[in-house]
């Protein structure tokens, strides 16, 4: 059951907030196990119109760039002075995101009877990475929680970046891909069964291409909406399909040997492993638990297995550097080589910031030709096509013409 309530802190301050329990009596016991004293504790009902519950149904989520601004702004008020509660407080009255406005009333609650920012921030798995937490964590320990905020915005606006020009490099091709879809459907649907009203006048005897092609275009001429449809569904399915874990390792393998597209993969993995253990060794955090959130960070289920042998490879008291020596395929020579002397001189958290440049501008670069590149791939496709269909359709048109000679 969800109930809200309002209580006391140790302090004498007064805060509320809506938590999950069996009923009240626990609910009270954990408020008094926390030092608060409960206030009072009422059930909040399912059935019960709440706008900002509706609200944060239609925002949805809390996104990247609001967590990059919260970050930054913490940060700001920390090293201006404020206490983190207060921090916390003013940040809940500036910001107009309502999921992100309970987040931090929860955050302030859970301060204000003593919780740490990081084991508050851990109760929002779907909105603060493995990567966040253990930042946070590693700042309160190390007394450098204002940079190790900066260092998290720093790397949330990065890969952030890198994210968005990857997949605005995508919706030129998925547009023209989409486009194709669509006039090829209304196509057949209002021209096909009219050449093959046509044909059947004249009784002309068809090829198979043909016949094909009027049948296909019958069906989407008498189930147009059934045919919009079933590609929606279709499409929706195949995403599904993508996204399901039994395909991963399919999927992720046709993406790494897919011309182009493979190359730019491998660039972006190798980016975003060398971005997120810099920043987490930078922040503190062991080299161990930098691998291990590594491959919580990295979505290719290749990469994930290298920096589980990587992990296992410190644990046994060797260079984790030699994982990525034996993955060559996956991860460029220089990646090992600059790990490797990062290890010997102990700068490797340098190393690997230096690694991530090099690769992002790469990315950056690729992304910006990667329009020029498909152009004629796409154009290939339709001419395809569009000769497909005509030759289909014309060529009883000439068989037409020869028996009128």
């Amino acid at each position: 059951m969800l109930f809200a309530y309002k209580a006391k802190s140790k302090t004498g301050e007064v805060y509320e907030g809506v938590m999950d329990s069996i009923d009240r009596f626990t609910l009270a016991h954990e408020l008094r196990s926390r030092g608060s004293t409960p206030i009072s504790i009422k059930e909040k009902n399912k059935h019960s119109f709440d706008p900002s519950l509706l609200l944060q149904k239609i925002i949805g989520r809390v996104g990247v760039s609001e967590q990059i601004i919260f970050c930054k702004n913490l940060s700001g008020m920390l090293r201006a002075g404020l206490s983190l509660a207060r921090a916390l407080g003013v940040l809940e009255k500036q910001t107009k995101n309502a999921a992100l406005n309970k987040i931090l009333i929860s955050l302030s609650a859970d301060i204000n009877i003593g919780e740490t920012l990081s084991s508050a921030l851990a109760k929002f798995p779907k909105v603060f990475s493995k990567l966040f937490v253990s930042m946070v964590r590693a700042g309160e320990e190390s007394g450098n929680l204002a940079n190790a905020l900066t260092d998290i915005g720093v790397s949330l606006d990065k890969s952030h970046a890198l994210t968005k020009k990857v997949r605005g490099a995508m919706i030129y091709p998925g547009i023209i891909l989409s486009a194709m879809v669509i006039i090829g459907v209304l196509l057949f649907a209002f021209v096909v069964p009219t050449l093959a009203s046509t044909f059947k006048e004249l009784e002309v005897e068809l090829p198979a291409s043909t016949r094909f092609l009027i049948a296909l275009g019958n069906f989407f001429s008498n189930h147009l909406i059934l045919t919009f449809l079933l590609i929606f569904f279709g499409g929706i399915s195949l995403v599904a399909l993508f996204r399901a874990k039994f395909m991963a390792r399919y999927v992720d393998f046709f993406v790494l040997h897919l011309p182009v597209v493979g190359k730019l993969a491998k660039e972006l993995n190798t980016a975003r492993t060398a971005r997120t253990i810099s920043s987490l060794l930078v922040a503190g955090v062991s080299i161990g638990r930098a691998l291990e959130i590594t491959e919580d960070v990295v979505q290719n289920i290749y990469y994930k297995a290298v920096l589980r042998e990587a992990k296992l490879a410190i644990e046994k008291g060797s260079p984790f550097s030699q994982a990525f020596e034996a993955h060559s395929n996956l991860y460029p020579v220089m990646m090992s080589e600059m790990t490797e002397v990062g290890e010997e001189t102990g700068k490797l958290s340098d190393m690997l910031s230096q690694i991530a440049n090099f690769y992002e501008e790469e990315i950056e670069n690729k992304t910006k030709n990667l329009s020029t590149i498909i152009e004629p791939v796409l154009m290939i496709v339709i001419g395809a096509g569009v000769g497909f269909f005509a030759i289909s359709m014309i060529s009883p048109l000439y068989s037409i013409l020869d028996e009128i000679k």
